[in-house]
């Protein structure tokens, strides 16, 4: 196994890692709901499933059940 071949200071090492942050992610507002959501992310509001303005899937409906 290789091993370094000198100690690598505090300061060395957080100048390497300066670089990683965190970024907070991107809140869009649906023009139908009015709910924010996560952009290119489908989202529930009030039993209905949401994309782009859209419904996809409606939970508030019976679903008939035929035998």
């Amino acid at each position: 196994m290789a091993h370094p071949k000198r100690k690598i200071s505090k300061t060395r090492r957080d100048k390497r890692r300066t670089h990683y942050k965190a970024t907070a992610p991107q809140i869009a507002t649906c023009a139908t709901t009015g709910e924010a959501h996560l952009y290119h992310r489908a989202h529930w509001h009030e039993g209905k499933l949401y994309y782009r303005g859209q419904v996809l899937i409606d939970n508030s409906e019976e679903v008939e059940n035929v035998a």
